[in-house]
């Protein structure tokens, strides 16, 4: 199928799909940690491990995964990188311990960051370019529905069956994906061979590694939370698994509203919508452990901490990308990557302040500091030699 022929809307539906698919990887592991825990006979903490080594196989494996396929179609590229995690969650379902499960983790995530950042560039390129933005946070939709239905169906599943059963099933949705890429995405020529120096060369100036930074302490916010909330909602609000899977599908909920509404501030104002959810998102952090103290305070401050989380991605993949407009694929992988090094030293970060015995309320509100850091990057950016695109 040409791009001609191709509808944009099935298109962009496919790479929700794998979207979808790999949302549920990364993210059941959050709402599983004390049965994973349990079930490979390490503590909470070390479990953590799990999400920050899949974090670290992101960041290290997009650049390098990307620049290996993007002499290829991207359709041909994302199918393979779709099958490759597929394979992956099979493994962690076989795997026999705790060391068995964190390399299958570090090897179905050497497709994440390769997946989303060639997704993003092919999103972008099935519309008008007053309207990528749009297009990309339309893939991103299939993360956040992720957060909806698939991690608390996985999790549910987790706990009722065993969590091998959890990654088996995860298997399958990346089958599904692969059939639906096969489908619906268009088929254009192989391009020529990367100059790989060259695009390092782009992604190494500091407008871009500012971009880049601007998305680590994002995800570090996030995470920093996140990681935690199954555990600090036991801690907190001494609820059980079901406000544990009510909470975490009403963060799915919050991302869905957020992605929209960060897709459409995203393509009026990048800095804006940074500025402007950077703040909330660090003051709901901080007032997080208070609305806890019920069910439905917790249930309420997940949703809107939700919304606020990611009304930030679709600005910060597209800021990436705008500034490294020459080499956009790799950008938007290595954004990719730098979304998963936040994801890790958030986790780390957490987990530091729970060694230091501080309890899960500090890990929520020392999200604040991430926020404001976040807010001081994107003012100093834009005092710097930035593309007007990405400002």
């Amino acid at each position: 199928m040409s791009k001609a022929d191709c509808s944009p809307g099935l298109a962009l539906l496919s790479l929700a799909c794998g979207a979808f698919a790999i949302g549920v990887t990364e993210f059941t592991p959050m709402g599983l940690l004390p049965v994973l825990a349990d079930g490979v006979h390490v503590s909470v903490p070390k479990a953590g491990g799990l999400i920050s080594a899949y974090a670290f196989g992101v960041m290290g494996g997009a650049p390098f995964v990307t620049l290996l396929l993007a002499r290829y179609p991207r359709k041909y590229a994302l199918i393979g990188l779709m099958i490759l995690y597929a394979i992956g969650n099979l493994t962690s379902a076989a795997s026999g311990d705790y060391m068995q499960l964190l390399l299958s983790r570090i090897l179905t995530s050497m497709a994440h960051g390769a997946f989303f950042g060639l997704g993003a560039v092919e999103a972008a390129s099935l519309v008008a370019a007053n309207r990528r933005a749009s297009a990309v946070a339309s893939m991103f939709m299939g993360l956040t529905v992720a957060n909806i239905f698939g991690v608390p169906a996985a999790t549910w599943l987790g706990d009722t069956l065993g969590w091998r059963s959890a990654f088996a099933a995860i298997s399958l949705l990346g089958v599904i994906a692969v059939a639906a890429l096969s489908f619906a995405l268009p088929l254009a020529e192989a391009g020529p061979r990367p100059d790989a120096a060259a695009e390092m060369k782009a992604i190494m100036r500091p407008n871009v590694l500012m971009a880049l930074g601007i998305t680590v302490i994002g995800a570090g916010a996030m995470f920093e939370l996140y990681t935690y909330i199954v555990p600090m909602l036991e801690h907190i609000t001494k609820g059980g698994a079901t406000l544990a899977t009510v909470a975490l599908m009403l963060i799915g909920v919050g991302f869905s509203i957020g992605n929209a509404i960060g897709g459409r501030a995203a393509d009026r104002s990048l800095a804006g919508t940074l500025l402007l959810f950077f703040p909330i998102l660090g003051l709901i952090m901080l007032a997080f452990p208070f609305a806890a103290q019920t069910p439905a305070g917790a249930l309420v401050g997940v949703l809107l901490w939700g919304i606020a989380s990611f009304s930030l991605m679709p600005a910060l993949q597209m800021r990436t990308m705008q500034a490294a407009h020459d080499a956009p694929g790799l950008a938007s992988s290595v954004n990719i990557g730098a979304f998963n090094l936040g994801n890790a030293l958030g986790a780390a970060l957490g987990g530091a302040v729970l060694s230091l015995g501080f309890g899960y309320p500090m890990v929520s509100a020392a999200g604040l500091g991430i926020s404001l850091l976040g807010v001081v990057l994107v003012l100093l950016s834009r005092t710097g030699r930035l593309s007007p695109q990405a400002r």
